[in-house]
């Protein structure tokens, strides 16, 4: 995942990019590079590919401004997205949403869809008007990429458009998120599995390699979608009952700003491997010391370098209280992309916890069931 900071700024949400997206771009250039007239030169027909996936990639930002914009209005608090080639899926969870939101969400998805590839094809006319066949026809397969996407939404495999609106059916009748999640999303992955085994076939025996691939790619990345958004519900679900004091790590006490690098290197991370500190007066939070400051410092200087000349102050530290579900914990970490959180009970600190094993308690926990 990559996570561009304009469309991060303009969305108002952390939005990260799945790695999908290199597929589809090449995907994209080598079908303007074959479909386009061979008259044009191959490094134009390489330019039309690229400006035809930014035009795609643009279209698909465009509804997922729109979606995020309804979501918030309706007091939907969106702290991430994973952008796939068919849009975003959000990380929330169902005290966060409901089966009418989600419904909402899932029809203006749709609406927007047909929309945008509508626009794309009203520009496509406008430019024949006007006899700039280029430009006419590489919008002419941006707004066919478009409209095929649009149609794959109506699909009934999460988190597809047509996948959101079964769970929220699915929801409404049966009461229970987690279930509804499981049940959508394991028609998702099997609806991917359907669309690779059917491009596969397509390009075997029809030799149409375009809409093979494209079939093939769309599949791939649905179920990829799938099985995230049922990793996440799983690891939800697992963890609902738990706090951050019940999980917190106590292994290493914490460490006075005054010790020196050399005897916290040579007395805690060579005996007990630790990798983040907090930084303390007593039980009061003064900053942490992770590998990365450590390393900032050159070795020779380990021994006249003090903790709290090289901590991460404070102000600048993110925690955690110690009645704090242990789900939205792990949101919090995953969406900071930090591994270690200080946990504070009256302002005073009382441990960590490490992303590691609140995943391992969720996983074990979900294995059983629990």
């Amino acid at each position: 995942m990559i996570s561009p900071p304009n469309l991060d700024r303009i969305l108002r949400v952390r939005l990260r990019l799945h790695y999908t997206w290199l597929v589809a771009f090449a995907w994209v250039t080598a079908v303007m590079v074959t479909q386009f007239p061979e008259a044009y030169p191959l490094w134009q027909r390489i330019i039309f590919g690229l400006a035809a996936g930014l035009l795609f990639f643009i279209g698909v930002s465009i509804r997922q401004l729109i979606l995020s914009f309804l979501a918030t209005s309706k007091g939907m608090p969106l702290k991430r997205i994973n952008l796939f080639v068919f849009g975003g899926v959000p990380q929330i969870t169902n005290e966060t949403t409901s089966p009418v939101i989600e419904l909402l969400l899932a029809v203006t998805g749709l609406i927007a869809n047909m929309v945008i590839a509508g626009l794309f094809y009203l520009i496509h006319v406008l430019l024949v008007r006007v006899d700039d066949v280029v430009f006419a026809a590489l919008t002419q397969w941006v707004a066919f990429i478009y409209f095929m996407l649009a149609l794959f939404h109506l699909l009934p495999g999460f988190p597809l458009d047509g996948g959101r609106i079964w769970r929220a059916l699915l929801w409404k009748t049966t009461g229970n998120y987690y279930r509804a999640t499981r049940i959508a999303t394991w028609t998702g992955w099997g609806i991917g599995l359907l669309c690779v085994a059917g491009g596969i076939l397509l390009l075997i025996n029809t030799g149409q390699w375009s809409t093979g691939l494209m079939l093939a790619l769309i599949g791939w990345v649905l179920q990829s979608a799938a099985v995230q958004s049922r990793r996440q519900a799983l690891l939800h679900q697992a963890l609902q009952g738990i706090t951050a004091g019940d999980i917190i790590s106590q292994e290493c006490s914490p460490i006075n700003e005054q010790l020196s690098l050399d005897e916290l290197v040579r007395d805690c991370i060579l005996v007990t491997a630790q990798r983040y500190f907090v930084v303390a007066d007593g039980a009061r939070l003064q900053g942490v010391v992770t590998m990365r400051n450590i390393k900032s410092v050159a070795k020779e200087r380990w021994s006249s370098t003090r903790v709290g000349e090289i901590m991460t102050p404070v102000s600048k530290v993110n925690t955690a209280h110690s009645q704090q579900s242990a789900a939205s914990l792990l949101e919090q970490m995953e969406d900071l992309e930090i591994d270690h959180l200080p946990v504070l009970e009256k302002g005073e600190v009382i441990g960590i916890v490490a992303r590691d094993s609140l995943t391992r308690l969720a996983k074990t926990r979900a294995e059983f069931s629990i």
